[in-house]
């Protein structure tokens, strides 16, 4: 069957990979390159907040010593690595296709073909730093400095994103994705990269809770989940909107967004705030 001609510019250098994954492939022919990425979006979308609450889970137990200990083997298991590998390919396809819609939405930026190519080229480059890091084990950086420049930089792309958009007829909560969605472009693969150059916080998720004693670290940890709590909800909702008829049935399922977000905004601030 014929490709679309609009699939096509995902180049050449990816389309014969891309082109043997059977899935993929069969709703590209079918429906072209840009239906098969914004359904990775969301489902990568529905993954990470997967990943965000075994996460906020996981950190709430090992705040007891004696639990953390007996988790230890666990966690450090070959599955459990290759799981928190993959989850660095949700993290960076995600947040890239993500700045993606922002440039394109915003800035008028309609080269869709380059960026596209960026975004798995830059999404597997991410992947294997992470997996290098796993690896080497060996590497260390300041907590403060680390954090400082990737809150400075995240909080510079919210500033951008806000100024561009913030006089424009939408709604505040439409705003807000978006706002949230840059601060969380530079954020959120910087927390996963940190874990894994400070292994022990990835290995055991103690010196994680200890780091939060800080002040600056647990402003910028309470900013973080803020930001990727109300992403995630709002992003549900919008799948939601997008996909259900119902009035009724939407708003039901919109109060259950309500609900599970409001359970782990309390979880995590609890979490960060009690240590």
């Amino acid at each position: 069957m014929k490709i679309p001609r609009e699939s096509r510019g995902i180049g050449a250098s990816f389309m014969p990979i891309l082109e043997r994954v059977p899935v993929l492939s069969c709703y590209a022919k079918t429906h072209g390159w840009h239906y098969v990425i914004s359904w990775l979006h969301r489902f990568t979308g529905i993954g990470l907040i997967i990943i965000l609450t075994v996460h906020l889970f996981n950190l709430s137990s090992l705040q007891t010593l004696d639990v953390s200990n007996t988790k230890m083997g666990v966690i450090v298991s070959p599955i459990f690595l290759f799981l928190a590998w993959t989850s660095s390919l949700a993290v960076s396809f995600h947040a890239l296709n993500g700045c993606r819609l922002i440039l394109y939405e915003l800035f008028g930026r309609r080269n869709d073909e380059e960026m596209i190519r960026w975004i798995f080229g830059l999404s597997a480059a991410y992947a294997a730093m992470v997996g290098l890091m796993m690896m080497m084990k060996n590497q260390g950086v300041s907590a403060f400095f680390f954090w400082l420049m990737a809150f400075s930089f995240g909080a510079i792309a919210a500033y951008v994103v806000a100024s561009r958009i913030w006089k424009k007829r939408h709604s505040v909560l439409w705003k807000l994705q978006r706002i949230s969605g840059a601060f969380l472009f530079i954020t959120v693969p910087a927390y996963l990269l940190f874990s894994y150059l400070n292994p022990g916080e990835a290995d055991g998720g103690q010196e994680a809770i200890a780091r939060m004693q800080n002040a600056f670290t647990r402003l910028v940890t309470l900013t973080l989940a803020t930001g990727a709590l109300y992403h995630a909800g709002y992003g549900l909702f919008s799948i939601a909107a997008d996909y259900i008829s119902s009035g009724v049935t939407r708003a039901a399922i919109t109060a259950l967004i309500v609900v599970v977000i409001a359970v782990l905004a309390v979880l995590a601030f609890r979490l960060i705030l009690s240590v």
